[in-house]
């Protein structure tokens, strides 16, 4: 088995969107994976945020940050809420009939469920053999997306590591997928 990698080209990242909105239109689906590429949740905190954790019901618009106590490591995180993130959930909102504030932002097929992480999976990597795409996608590959695009665009290394709790950039480094190809970028870009 192999482990999960980033999805590295964004062209793959759009196409695993419109899988969602155009080819096989879910706009839970759409809006959890563009809530996820652009959050770096952990799945199972992804999951569990209600409605009332994006969306203030009282002035009717999408708040500036989701503020949320991760699962695993029982730290408050906030995070910003940015445009891409913002357009996919007034896509899905405007889909639904009916919300309610305490309901989960992704349900699942129960009433009063989140969507589990074993769906969300089934969700995500049937999507992923069905564009073919070349690596296995799973939860997981959302967040480390999140992180591989951040470092692409020049965030640096120490912010990463406090964004996913990381000790040091070593298991940064290697949980970004960051590769020899990578490396090999940086020596032919500078040049002299």
């Amino acid at each position: 088995m192999s482990a999960t990698q980033p999805i590295k080209n964004v062209e793959d990242i759009e196409a695993l969107k419109n899988y969602f909105f155009k080819v096989k239109p879910n706009m839970r689906n759409y809006a959890m994976t563009c809530l996820g590429v652009n959050s770096a949740l952990r799945i199972g905190d992804l999951l569990n945020l209600s409605w009332k954790d994006v969306y203030d019901f009282s002035k009717g618009h999408f708040l500036k940050h989701i503020i949320t106590v991760e699962k695993k490591t029982g730290k408050k995180t906030q995070i910003a809420l940015n445009q891409n993130a913002i357009d996919a959930l007034t896509i899905y909102k405007d889909s639904l009939l009916e919300i309610q504030p305490t309901d989960f932002l992704f349900p699942g097929k129960n009433k009063g469920t989140a969507l589990s992480r074993c769906q969300a999976f089934r969700v995500l990597n049937n999507a992923g053999h069905e564009l073919n795409f070349e690596i296995e996608i799973s939860c997981h590959t959302l967040r480390k997306t999140f992180g591989y695009h951040a470092w692409r665009s020049g965030t640096q290394p120490a912010l990463l590591m406090l964004i996913f709790n990381h000790s040091s950039f070593q298991n940064t480094e290697r949980y970004l997928g960051i590769d020899q190809d990578e490396k090999d970028q940086v020596f032919l870009n500078v040049n002299l």
